[in-house]
């Protein structure tokens, strides 16, 4: 069943696309619009073409389809895939070498100093 909706929903899309593309755009006559055309911008176009009926349809059937698909594909089915955890690992593993890239790193502690010890001179007689 998933097979015959991605196949109707290739053959819809591809149709989709190629009549949106066979259309003439509605603003291709915006500038002799101000100078008297025979189509409003803003106010009512008339009946609606067999064109802009076919692309209604068709988007339409692209929206079910791919509704149907993502609630066909989902259903029982997780996105992430899942790792099994063992019984013997609980945690993450500490690798033994040195950590390399933008991992969390501890700040560097700078060596305690020790201060010198100066000898105490007796006064002199």
């Amino acid at each position: 069943m998933t097979t015959l909706l991605l196949i109707i929903h290739v053959i819809v899309c591809l149709m989709l696309i190629a009549i949106v593309l066979l259309q003439s755009g509605k603003g291709a006559e915006m500038g002799a619009a101000f100078g008297g055309s025979s189509q409003t911008i803003f106010g009512s176009r008339g009946a609606a073409t067999f064109m802009s009926k076919i692309t209604t349809g068709a988007a339409i059937v692209f929206m079910i389809t791919s509704l149907t698909l993502a609630v066909v594909t989902a259903k029982g089915k997780s996105v992430v895939k899942k790792t099994p955890i063992t019984e013997g690992q609980k945690s993450i593993p500490v690798p033994s070498g040195p950590v390399q890239g933008g991992g969390a790193q501890q700040p560097v502690q700078p060596p305690q100093q020790q201060t010198p010890q100066i000898p105490q001179q007796s006064p002199a007689k």
